[in-house]
């Protein structure tokens, strides 16, 4: 069993296990209270390529990332420093996350949010909305076909965008075929043995229709490897690891960005 297998089989124990402590119908009520949506895909398409910064509090493979630091204040530090959206790792296992640090993230920044986390259970769906995400992840390689048509469908239908992602030619294909995803994040990092080539994103990138969004995960941490990613056509782009190591999140973030310290805004094009 590889690593993501590992995880998907422990996320679908968990949901068995909250089901019976938070029926469905008891997140169907919250539903009623949800605030506004927040535009997440609107956001990946500003002018350059826009940064979705994490929250991750450790991984399989890095192990513990950060420590000391609350999700109301790193979030913070992403908003100024110049993210175009969140993401936060909810997976409570392997990475630490929980749906806790969603709210915590939504009641302290004004950003869109996407739960990052392995769906595999249309329960999580309902999860995702009551707590406050504007999108959701849903992982090609997690998904047998039928499931991820079938969670794609429930998603929108509870207004929560959707970043679908990829990894190989393959899971393009299914991604394109079977529900003509307009997000596409292209992973870098595979999960099966958490190894990360960022060549994927230029290798696939060709393969990826006119007109669809794209995000590039996992590998970045400097300007230079930004602007290239924008020369070749890619929206967006999720950096965790090297933002959460930073000593100051936010100036690493202005150093990505290019967000001025003192006017708060972008450099003149």
């Amino acid at each position: 069993m590889n690593v993501l297998e590992r995880i998907v089989a422990s996320t679908r124990q968990d949901v068995r296990r909250r089901r019976k402590e938070v029926p469905l119908s008891a997140l169907e009520d919250e539903l009623a209270g949800r605030g506004d949506d927040r535009p997440f895909c609107e956001a990946l398409i500003l002018p350059g390529v826009s940064v979705i910064a994490e929250h991750k509090r450790r991984s399989p493979s890095a192990g513990t990332i950060r420590e000391g630091t609350t999700v109301a204040g790193l979030v913070s530090a992403y908003e100024r420093g110049g993210a175009a959206a969140l993401s936060i790792l909810t997976e409570g296992h392997h990475f630490g996350g929980s749906l806790n640090d969603l709210r915590e993230a939504r009641a302290s920044s004004a950003l869109p949010i996407l739960r990052k986390d392995f769906i595999v259970d249309v329960y999580q769906l309902y999860e995702s909305a009551a707590a406050g995400a504007d999108a959701i992840l849903l992982i090609v390689a997690a998904l047998e076909p039928t499931a991820l048509v079938q969670l794609h469908g429930e998603a929108r239908a509870l207004d929560l965008d959707v970043l679908v992602e990829v990894h190989d030619e393959r899971e393009l294909e299914c991604a394109l075929e079977l529900i003509d995803a307009d997000v596409i994040g292209i992973n870098n990092r595979d999960l099966t043995d958490l190894t990360v080539d960022i060549q994927r994103t230029f290798e696939l990138l060709a393969d990826v229709p006119a007109g669809k969004t794209v995000v590039s995960e996992s590998g970045f941490h400097s300007r230079d490897q930004l602007d290239e990613l924008e020369r070749v056509g890619v929206d967006g782009v999720l950096v965790g690891e090297s933002l959460m190591r930073a000593s100051d999140p936010e100036a690493a973030l202005r150093a990505l960005t290019g967000v001025d310290a003192e006017t708060n805004d972008y450099p003149a094009l």
